[in-house]
């Protein structure tokens, strides 16, 4: 629910802003937004974000793995194998074409 609030918040803001400041102001904020995406502190955080996720994701299948057995289906056991095989070969880039440096 809390995600929901959110993103309607954040749709009625940029709405707002959207028909007061009009298109020259808009162009500043796209510009404002891709240099802090383009930003390689921004983009180590959020590298480094996917990595842990994806290292809790397999510990927490693993945990649930033992405790449930073979009830877990093929499917979700081949696609954490391969998110884990993938984190854990150090590929150079990722399926954004960002590496983990």
């Amino acid at each position: 629910m809390r995600y929901k609030v959110t993103f309607v918040v954040g749709l009625a803001l940029g709405y707002v802003l959207g028909t007061r400041a009009g298109r020259e102001r808009y162009e500043q904020l796209r510009k404002s937004a891709r240099q802090l995406a383009q930003n390689p502190a921004v983009r180590n955080a959020a590298e480094t974000a996917g990595q842990t996720g994806r290292e809790f994701a397999g510990k927490a299948f693993t945990a649930v793995s033992q405790k449930v057995g073979d009830a877990v289906p093929d499917s979700l056991a081949g696609r954490v194998r391969g998110l884990r095989d993938r984190a854990g070969s150090g590929a150079g880039e990722d399926d954004w074409g960002t590496s983990n440096t």
